[in-house]
């Protein structure tokens, strides 16, 4: 029942988005604004927990979620193998360019920490 309820938060918060998008002509999907919005609700337990409950649910069964990707590439297979090689490339490029950024952004976070400094030790030598 709480994955249920986890659920429904979810798909609640993509249509939300998904409102939120059209509406005011954005550019970009509504499950990326469904997401920041969520973001800042999984701050509250009573969202957390379920959502957190159908998290489980459907990571324990993400392979399943790689069908109909097999199935589309099986049924386009010419497209396949006429435009392999500029896949491959794209594929390899966005992905280098997606971890460089990653570590980019990982880097400044990092140093933007406030470092705390050690206090002065005194000399015990007397």
């Amino acid at each position: 029942m709480q994955a249920l309820r986890g659920l429904a938060f979810l798909l609640l918060v993509q249509a939300l988005g998904e409102g939120i998008t059209h509406g005011l002509g954005l550019p970009f999907p509504g499950p990326v604004v469904g997401l920041v919005i969520l973001l800042p609700a999984l701050g509250w337990a009573w969202v957390r927990e379920p959502v957190a409950a159908m998290a489980e649910l459907l990571l324990g069964h993400l392979s399943l979620l790689f069908v109909p990707v097999g199935v589309g590439v099986i049924t386009h297979l010419q497209l396949v193998s006429q435009y392999g090689a500029q896949l491959l490339v794209v594929i390899v490029l966005s992905t280098w360019i997606g971890l460089a950024v990653t570590a980019l952004v990982l880097r400044q976070l990092l140093r933007e920490e406030p470092t705390q400094e050690k206090p002065a030790q005194e000399d015990s030598h007397g």
